[in-house]
C-alpha cells in the first residue's frame, strides 16, 4: 500500500478530488466505455464531493460517462429519509454534475427481498467487468463499507448486523437516540472492493483513526480490522492527514 500524507484535511481532500478527475478524463480521452466508480458514504468524502462538484461547475470534468455504485445503505430507510445513504449521495453530489439516473446504483434499502437486492447488486458490477477506481473510507475499528469486525475475504454483497460501536458512532445522525439507528444495513463486501477494482483510494482522517490507519499498515490480514485485507490488493493508496498519525507506538 502507498500513502499520501498532508498536513491537513483540506487539502487530502482536493488532492483525491483532482485524482478522480484525472482518472475519468484520461479513460474517457481514450475509450467509449463508461468509467466505473465506486463510492462511499460519511463525513470523510462529502469534502471530495464538494470538491467534484466544484471542479465540474468549471468545466474540468462531466459524468455523463460515468456509473456509479454506492458501498452501502442502511436496511429499513427510504431513500426519501434525510439519514439513509441514497439521499447523502444525491445531496452532497448527484444532484449538482451531469451524471445520468440510469447510471446511479445505490442498494435498496426497503428491497422486499435483500438477499435477492444483494445478489442482483453483485452480478451487476460483475457486469461491468472492473470498478476502474474504488473511493472508499475506514471506520475507527478499521471497517470498510459496513464490513464490520470478522467479515471474511471472501464476503460479497450482503445483509450486515451493525456492532454496537457503530451504532453508538452513527447515533448523531439520529438524535443521539442509539435505539433509532438501524440495525441491519446492505454492504458490498471484501471481495467485491478487492477483487472488482483496478484501483483503490482509502481516506483516512481525525484522530479517532490513528489505531485504525496503524492496523491498517502493519498488522497482517485479520478479519476482526478488516481494512487489513487492503494488503491483498497491488493498487491502494491511503490518504490521510497528519492527525489521523501518532508519534508513539500504537
Amino acid at each position: 500500500m502507498q500513502q499520501a500524507i498532508f498536513t491537513t484535511k483540506e487539502q487530502a481532500l482536493k488532492f483525491v478530488a483532482q485524482v478522480v478527475v484525472q482518472r475519468i478524463n484520461d479513460f474517457q480521452a481514450s475509450t467509449s466505455k463508461p468509467f466505473v466508480l465506486g463510492l462511499p458514504t460519511g463525513s470523510s468524502p462529502e469534502g471530495v464531493y464538494a470538491e467534484l462538484v466544484q471542479l465540474y461547475k468549471a468545466g474540468k470534468v462531466s459524468f455523463k460517462n460515468v456509473v456509479t455504485f454506492n458501498m452501502d445503505e442502511y436496511l429499513g430507510l427510504p431513500p426519501q429519509d434525510s439519514r439513509s445513504y441514497h439521499y447523502f449521495m444525491f445531496d452532497k453530489l448527484f444532484n449538482h454534475v451531469d451524471i445520468p439516473r440510469e447510471n446511479i446504483n445505490i442498494l435498496n434499502g426497503l428491497a422486499k427481498d435483500p438477499e435477492a437486492e444483494c445478489a442482483a447488486y453483485e452480478a451487476k458490477i460483475s457486469k461491468y467487468g472492473r470498478i476502474n477506481l474504488f473511493l472508499g473510507g475506514v471506520g475507527p475499528e478499521g471497517h470498510l463499507a459496513f464490513n464490520e469486525a470478522g467479515s471474511t475475504r471472501e464476503s460479497r454483497t450482503r445483509v450486515v448486523d451493525l456492532v454496537p460501536s457503530t451504532i453508538e458512532a452513527n447515533a448523531r445522525f439520529f438524535d443521539n437516540d442509539k435505539s433509532k439507528v438501524p440495525t441491519k444495513a446492505l454492504s458490498v463486501g471484501i471481495s467485491t472492493i478487492l477483487d472488482n477494482s483496478e484501483e483503490i483510494i482509502i481516506l483516512v482522517f481525525g484522530k479517532n483513526k490513528q489505531k485504525a490507519l496503524s492496523w491498517t499498515l502493519s498488522s497482517k490480514n485479520n478479519s476482526q480490522v478488516p481494512s487489513t485485507y487492503l494488503a491483498d490488493h497491488s493498487n491502494v493508496l491511503l490518504v490521510s492527514d497528519l492527525s489521523a498519525h501518532s508519534q508513539s507506538k500504537l
